[in-house]
């Protein structure tokens, strides 16, 4: 179901009192903006929870404006929404989240009280970078694209007939998502081949953009993953059956210092993983298809990966 947010949040700034209007916002979606705050900002309490709100609803808001004046997100949902479900046979309902963020990620994957989310924070796709909104200035074309990454997260995390470890740690805590447990309690091997699924899936629902793009990099950050990729896939298969937040942080997330990327002297760029995920999984996705792909164990994946050097040797 797409469930939009956007005309809530621009009434929300366009109120005489943006903050009070903003608790108002936070409590008829409480569910919803709670698990976003807790995964993909701050915990939402306290006076840094207060400031960053404050931040936000002031923030001057043209360059969103303008891209919506010229853009039809809604229709690019919607438009996503119908190609992941014929791509990705999802046995499980899913949300497609459109909003303004809070100046951290500009699309995620959740899942509250068992339902998959996707969102997108659409500050983010405005083409024009924005230091007071955070903005990335992605071009708004891009939308369908994360769109379809999160929702094929949403698809491995709830289906029925998904043997992901993720799903499984998340039923077990009440069907609710976290960041910060998964990347706890759930393998490398788990989080690398899910965001390398993730890329396939958007490829497959929009295809035609640079391939740097589908993995949220720049393209010098791309060839510099290319050129490094060997060490960081063995780096990588060493730690595939390890858990750990700093493994998750090293491999799949910005911001961490090139001391902790540092593998064999050489600073991996950040989210290597990312590249490495996607070719561990190609040959299941290739022969396999995506959807049993979304659905299969890292055991699974993997055996088929290996299958297919052998066979290539």
């Amino acid at each position: 179901m797409l469930i939009n947010l956007l005309p809530d949040f621009l009434a929300v700034a366009d109120a005489a009192d943006p903050v009070a209007a903003y608790d108002r916002y936070y409590a008829a979606h409480e569910p919803l903006l709670r698990a976003y705050w807790h995964n993909y900002v701050v915990e939402p309490d306290g006076p840094l929870f207060r400031e960053v709100i404050r931040r936000t609803v002031t923030a001057p808001r043209d360059d969103l404006l303008a891209m919506l004046s010229r853009t039809d997100v809604v229709a690019l949902a919607r438009l996503a929404e119908e190609q992941c479900a014929e791509l990705f046979q999802p046995d499980a309902g899913f949300d497609i989240v459109l909003m303004v963020g809070m100046g951290a990620a500009n699309a995620g994957e959740l899942v509250v009280n068992g339902r998959g989310v996707a969102f997108v924070a659409l500050e983010h796709f405005t083409g024009v970078a924005n230091l007071r909104t955070h903005s990335l200035g992605l071009d708004p074309e891009l939308i369908p694209m994360w769109i379809a990454h999160e929702v094929a997260h949403t698809v491995r995390y709830t289906s029925a007939r998904s043997q992901s470890a993720m799903r499984a740690q998340i039923a077990a805590h009440g069907g609710q998502y976290s960041y910060w447990d998964t990347g706890r309690f759930v393998t490398l091997g788990e989080h690398v081949v899910n965001e390398g699924l993730a890329v396939h899936a958007a490829r497959a629902v929009s295809p035609g953009h640079a391939v740097w793009e589908y993995y949220g990099y720049s393209r010098s950050e791309y060839a510099r993953v290319r050129e490094l990729a060997a060490a960081a896939e063995r780096a990588i298969r060493a730690d595939l059956s390890q858990a750990g937040l700093g493994l998750r942080l090293k491999y799949l997330s910005g911001g961490m210092s090139d001391a902790a990327r540092t593998v064999d002297r050489a600073v991996l760029p950040e989210r290597s993983g990312y590249f490495v995920g996607a070719q561990l999984v190609e040959a299941a996705v290739r022969s396999r298809g995506l959807a049993w792909a979304l659905r299969a164990s890292v055991a699974e994946l993997l055996a088929v990966e290996a299958d297919a050097v052998t066979r290539s040797a």
